[in-house]
């Protein structure tokens, strides 16, 4: 995974998960925001969920979401100013 920001997407083409670093605590505790959402055709994404992870943490879910067919986002499904 891309420490900056990585994206996944399921083999149906429909979910998406977001993992992106938590600027704030970066330093003295690296932890990864992870949101879980969909692109709508009309409008901005619906965003169902969103974990906060320690680093290790978010990396086996980024593994373990690859090994069950999850696959990498070539450009960001949506903008820093979507929030859940």
């Amino acid at each position: 995974m891309v420490m900056g920001e990585g994206w996944l997407i399921d083999s149906d083409d429909r979910w998406i998960w977001r993992f992106h670093r938590d600027q704030k605590g970066w330093i003295h505790e690296p932890k990864i925001f992870i949101d879980r959402g969909r692109r709508l055709p009309d409008g901005p994404p619906l965003l169902k969920e969103r974990r906060h992870l320690r680093k290790a943490e978010a990396e086996q879910l980024w593994a373990s979401l690859q090994t069950q067919g999850w696959k990498r986002l070539a450009s960001p499904a949506w903008g820093d100013a979507v929030e859940l």
